[in-house]
């Protein structure tokens, strides 16, 4: 009988664990989506050129706890890239880190590449603060001629993506709108962890269109022909300065 009572004290309590658990994880979870639905990214693209910097600001919620894990995802185009040994340099020196999702090829034109995906930890170790700011440099690629008289091709960056985690609040459940993803828990890309993706904000906010200079197509018969012809010539001149000074 003892033995039968002891038995039932401990189900009670383990009952009482468990449900005080979940209820500690729902708070988290409610309290996570509640810090990026009132989150704010907004992106600049500045200098002009084929080389470029986009500047992504991040407004976290007052509140939110410094155990709060912050991603940027960006989804880069064809039409440009990222140079893998400028961005190693740039985070020596800054609080971000950077992680790429493929390899970069840095001399490929537009139209022999495909896009890329970039992990981007803001505050990779320390608490995380409320406002955040990230500049990566970006690269024009040089892209097809143009046979109808376009001067400039349109390339779309899109705004990254807000990505939220925390340890408290596992397993995501109950997010939405919001959607859930799998992402690099950290810089160092040893595991995967499961992050919340604001959704709000991305539907509203639209790509920058970047301009890039492109080459007259129409103009590649008379480049080509007066090049020939140019090397022609020169040729025949040093021949005949060669013939003349007896130089073999």
């Amino acid at each position: 009988m003892y033995f039968v009572l002891v038995s039932v004290l401990a189900c009670l309590a383990s009952c009482h664990c468990f449900i005080e658990r979940d209820e500690k994880n729902e708070n988290h979870c409610g309290l996570l989506q509640h810090w990026i639905e009132s989150s704010l990214v907004s992106m600049e693209i500045i200098k002009r050129g084929f080389h470029r910097e986009v500047e992504t600001t991040v407004e976290l919620s007052p509140d939110v706890h410094s155990g709060v894990r912050v991603l940027l995802l960006h989804r880069w185009p064809r039409g440009v890239y990222v140079d893998p040994y400028q961005l190693a340099s740039l985070s020596d020196l800054s609080d971000w880190k950077i992680i790429l999702d493929s390899t970069i090829d840095l001399e490929g034109p537009a139209h022999k590449t495909t896009g890329f995906v970039t992990f981007v930890y803001p505050t990779p170790d320390g608490p995380t603060p409320t406002l955040l700011k990230v500049t990566i440099p970006i690269h024009g690629r040089y892209h097809e001629p143009s046979f109808v008289a376009e001067t400039f091709t349109s390339v779309e960056i899109e705004p990254p993506e807000l990505l939220l985690w925390t340890e408290k609040c596992m397993p995501l459940n109950n997010v939405e709108p919001h959607d859930v993803m799998e992402a690099p828990c950290t810089h160092h890309n040893s595991s995967s962890c499961q992050w919340v993706k604001q959704q709000h904000q991305q539907k509203e906010r639209g790509p920058v269109n970047v301009q890039f200079p492109v080459g007259d197509g129409s103009l590649c018969g008379p480049v080509c022909g007066g090049t020939l012809l140019v090397t022609m010539l020169c040729c025949v001149a040093l021949s005949k300065h060669m013939w003349e000074h007896r130089i073999i």
